[in-house]
């Protein structure tokens, strides 16, 4: 009979032992599912923050009248409000180069191009500590000369 109330104490205690196991597992899943959701709304400002880059860097291109980017002479900042993206247009040369990619005929040299840059920069993140910028080239034909 001694034996028996021994072993239901042996019980008690490893069962005890068991669920304190099963709590601190239980514990540890649960940081680890919330910095896993951290991670992933992190990468989705991420990407959220690059379509915004591009945006501003297409808005700026399709806004600009054509002879205004090619005859550029002088850096240019520009703040896109919606999107909450700024960006700066640098011409990359004063004068008329050949074109990298051309499917036109340039036998006489007659169209020539010019180039320039579109570096855009968004704020994104927990308190906008974050900051993603994308450069983009520009190249446009012009007659040689004009």
């Amino acid at each position: 009979m001694k034996t028996r109330k021994k072993q239901q104490g042996v019980v008690l205690f490893l069962s005890l032992i068991i669920l304190l196991l099963m709590t601190l597992i239980g514990v540890a899943l649960a940081t680890n599912s919330t910095q896993s959701l951290r991670m992933a709304g992190s990468g989705s400002d991420r990407v959220s923050a690059l379509a915004r880059a591009n945006g501003a860097s297409q808005r700026l291109i399709i806004t600009q009248p054509a002879q205004g980017l090619a005859n550029l002479t002088a850096e240019i900042t520009n703040v896109d409000q919606k999107l909450d993206a700024s960006s700066r247009v640098i011409p990359m040369q004063t004068d008329d180069l050949d074109c990298q990619r051309s499917s036109q005929a340039n036998a006489n040299n007659i169209i020539s191009c010019r180039r320039i840059e579109i570096r855009t920069q968004v704020k994104f993140g927990q308190h906008d500590l974050g900051r993603l910028t994308t450069v983009t080239g520009v190249e446009q034909e012009v007659l040689s000369g004009s």
